[in-house]
């Protein structure tokens, strides 16, 4: 005949549960919140099978739903299982000065790690803003950035290295795309050149610089035909590559988000231009089109 556990064990059965949920969620969150750019290709593959991209680099739908309702219900299993324990875990932590102690700290560490996450969350949103159609205008209190842009310094299509700030002085587009892509990449070239159009038809001399996101199949020697296939004009806009970890140092350094499939080869990124100042700063990040290009520019 078997025996129930005694009150103190359960408490302890209860208390381990608690702890190691909270590793597992910790473990289960980083994976899936953490940036993987520079991290090894299995671990690239493995965020990718476990919980899905969207274009902001964050878990899709049923992501989401195995990283909040995963931990949730193994917390409602433990505590309708060993409800005895939980009960005694209460009374304990009410004379122990140290069980007290941990249960504060598992709670300041899942407030971590949800704080963590939301941020994550809003820093995606915030690179991911829309203004949904071309003819669109940015609103009066789209934010500007106003902060400095990183160091860019790779080899363009030419045959000769490019940095970004042989051009201060004048407003510089950069943005990001690759050759195999055949949906956003071919219209966000369109809309950055045709805002360059449009703004040297107004007086306004402009650059742009378009980053591949793809150095393992935009070699240094593919470049020349991607700017031809793009149309980029013959003067004032390059198309950018070099070494795999040159290119990727530069696109994590620029803070664009990507996930390549490592089966396929293809990138799921935004439509992301950011607009340089004169003096070399990043002034506006958008996904927007030319007229919203050509809009944010004439505020520099």
């Amino acid at each position: 005949m078997t025996h129930p556990p005694a009150p103190d064990r359960e408490a302890r059965i209860v208390m381990t549960g608690l702890i190691a949920l909270f590793v597992i969620t910790s473990a289960w969150w980083a994976l899936a919140f953490w940036p993987v750019q520079d991290g090894p290709v299995w671990l690239e593959r493995t965020r990718y099978v476990c919980f899905g991209v969207t274009e902001s680099g964050l878990p899709d739908a049923g992501g989401w739903i195995g990283l909040i309702f995963g931990p949730l219900g193994m917390l409602i299993i433990l505590l309708i299982a060993w409800w005895g324990g939980v009960r005694r875990l209460a009374e304990r932590a009410r004379t122990s000065r140290a069980l007290s102690a941990t249960l504060g700290a598992l709670a300041i560490g899942c407030m971590v790690l949800v704080i963590g996450a939301g941020a994550r969350v809003q820093q995606a949103r915030a690179l991911a803003f829309i203004p949904d159609a071309d003819g669109e205008l940015p609103p009066s209190t789209y934010p500007r950035l106003d902060r400095r842009a990183p160091a860019l310094a790779l080899q363009a299509h030419d045959g000769v290295t490019r940095e970004l700030a042989q051009f201060r002085g004048a407003p510089v587009l950069v943005t990001f795309a690759y050759a195999h892509c055949e949906t956003i990449c071919p219209l966000v070239v369109k809309h950055v050149l045709t805002a360059q159009y449009d703004l040297a038809a107004g007086g306004m001399d402009v650059t742009v610089l378009v980053v591949t996101l793809d150095p393992w199949r935009d070699t240094p020697s593919r470049l020349p035909a991607m700017a031809k296939s793009w149309g980029l004009p013959a003067a004032d806009a390059w198309v950018l590559g070099g070494s795999v970890d040159d290119v990727e140092g530069a696109l994590d350094a620029w803070e664009v988000p990507r996930v390549r499939d490592m089966t396929t080869g293809e990138i799921t990124h935004p439509s992301l231009v950011y607009i340089i100042d004169r003096d070399g700063r990043i002034a506006y990040a958008t996904t927007g089109g030319s007229a919203a290009i050509v809009n944010l520019v004439g505020r520099l």
